[in-house]
């Protein structure tokens, strides 16, 4: 099962949301509080619902928030994130070589937080 790990940083607090064997599927922006990141969490478990925006595709089909965007980044690589309904940025992905493999990325939040206890990391 995953977890949302909660760190302290030098400017505030950060979340993973970490799969059942231990690899970061998704992190989050620098919260100034450890509240703050705390609701980032609970956007995260509440948003992980949103469907998939591939932005990789010429015309692209827009999708209403919540939803997880896929593109490429400078470096060609996949990532994903995932916008609340709001419209603001709650998680993101590493960089993937493959869509295959971010597409997975999404698929694991969607499996992994809802359910995700947290624990906090010195």
């Amino acid at each position: 099962m995953g977890k949302f790990v909660v760190k302290e940083t030098k400017t505030g607090f950060k979340f993973d949301l970490k799969a059942g064997n231990g690899e970061v599927i998704a992190t989050s922006e620098v919260y100034t509080t450890e509240a703050a990141c705390m609701n980032g969490i609970n956007s995260v478990k509440t948003n992980c619902v949103g469907e998939i925006e591939d932005q990789t595709v010429e015309n692209f089909a827009t999708v209403k928030h919540p939803k997880f965007e896929v593109y490429l980044d400078k470096s060609g690589e996949y990532r994903f994130r995932l916008k609340a309904r709001n419209g603001e940025i709650i998680a993101v992905s590493e960089g993937y070589k493959a869509k295959a493999g971010c597409l997975n990325g999404i698929e694991s939040v969607k499996k992994n937080a809802p359910d995700a206890p947290f624990v906090k990391e010195d």
